[in-house]
């Protein structure tokens, strides 16, 4: 039985049935309160994290999501049912901690990761077009140092107790997500009371979305960031499939909820800063190609026990508290008493997200094989 389902996710109708359920359950999320136009987003939600955890104060984006939390525990369930929980690490840990960390940056500066591109693309949001753009850009940059010798080490295998850091870490945060406990005078955890942060579909609905996504995606080995990677490598679109099935359901269902709204303005969480939307995609792909995931993907490798998957999402973490205490992150555009706003990114993130492609680029350049 076990050998048959292998077989199923490992097929063009398996990839394509698993971004389907992504798509939709994304969209569900959406109706029953997730913030509109991401559905599900894998930089988003780890940032929201990060600020419930205090290590940011930007109080309006600030929730233990548990979609994330799904994502690993599910993809854990997953290994495990399937005999592939093996725990190992030690392939260039600090490497991987700076490009998820600039892979934060990067997706903040265009408001979502590559699965946030596609729920906005969805939603009839045409500035992630400029951000699709600047991904795939990015990604190619991988390629390119790929094809060139590029690589981080080989992991080495480690005790079980290893493996389980990441997933006890996420069971540790559903935890404080169930009992919400204060931690001295206004201290974590936080929760938003207003803005994205506040918007969330309930407990359960998040957590069940997010757990049967991390096990879909951990059988069949789903990942934007490879999908792009393997067309341009091997002219290989199995995992392609898979996305623009994520992409084609997502958009179904929004037409089906009257949810699309073309066009550049009134987007919901988003600007139209191209240029920047652009670079900090482009960012964003490349440290998502030399990491080896995207953050999604990095997630589900986490669940297997892939210890250098764990420390890429502590770095994307990390990036995330210093995007919003030191205003790297992008900001959407806003009416504000009938006046337009428009957002974007400010200088200092403009200055990050430069810095981040010099040091992507010293890093695709310099970890080669001989």
């Amino acid at each position: 039985m076990l050998e048959k389902i292998t077989r199923f996710f490992a097929s063009s109708p398996g990839i394509i049935a698993a971004g389907a359920v992504i798509g939709l359950g994304g969209i569900a999320l959406q109706e029953f309160g997730n913030p509109p136009n991401m559905g599900i987003c894998a930089a988003c939600f780890q940032r929201d994290i990060a600020g419930a955890l205090g290590l940011h104060r930007a109080a309006a984006v600030q929730y233990l999501r548990p979609e994330i939390i799904g994502f690993v525990l599910g993809a854990l369930a997953a290994a495990f049912l399937f005999g592939e929980f093996r725990p190992r690490g030690g392939s260039a840990p600090i490497v991987r901690f700076v490009l998820g960390a600039f892979a934060m940056l990067g997706a903040l500066a265009f408001l979502g990761c590559s699965w946030r591109v596609l729920f906005r693309l969805a939603g009839g949001d045409l500035n992630a077009l400029t951000g699709l753009a600047g991904l795939t850009l990015g990604i190619g940059g991988g390629v390119f140092f790929l094809a060139r010798g590029y690589s981080l080490g080989r992991a080495r295998r480690m005790p079980a107790a290893g493996g389980l850091v990441i997933p006890l870490a996420m069971a540790g945060l559903l935890v404080l997500l169930v009992l919400r406990p204060r931690v001295g005078e206004g201290g974590p955890v936080f929760f938003s009371a207003a803005g994205p942060g506040s918007m969330h579909a309930p407990l359960l609905l998040s957590l069940g979305i997010g757990l049967l996504v991390g096990f879909l995606a951990q059988r069949t080995r789903f990942c934007t960031m490879g999908a792009v990677r393997d067309v341009f490598l091997m002219r290989d679109t199995h995992l392609l499939r898979g996305v623009l099935a994520l992409l084609a359901a997502a958009f179904a269902a929004n037409l089906l909820f009257g949810k699309v709204l073309f066009g550049f303005a009134d987007q919901p969480i988003a600007h139209a800063d191209h240029l920047w939307n652009f670079l900090g995609m482009t960012l964003a792909g490349l440290a998502f190609a030399l990491g080896g995931g995207c953050p999604g993907r990095q997630l589900f490798l986490s669940g297997e026990g892939d210890g250098d998957a764990g420390v890429f999402v502590l770095g994307m973490v990390t990036g995330a508290a210093f995007a919003h205490n030191f205003a790297l992150a992008g900001v959407g555009d806003a009416v504000v008493d009938g006046v337009r706003a428009a957002g974007g990114l400010g200088a200092p993130g403009r200055i990050a997200v430069v810095v981040g492609l010099v040091v992507c680029v010293l890093i695709g350049a310099g970890m080669r094989e001989k």
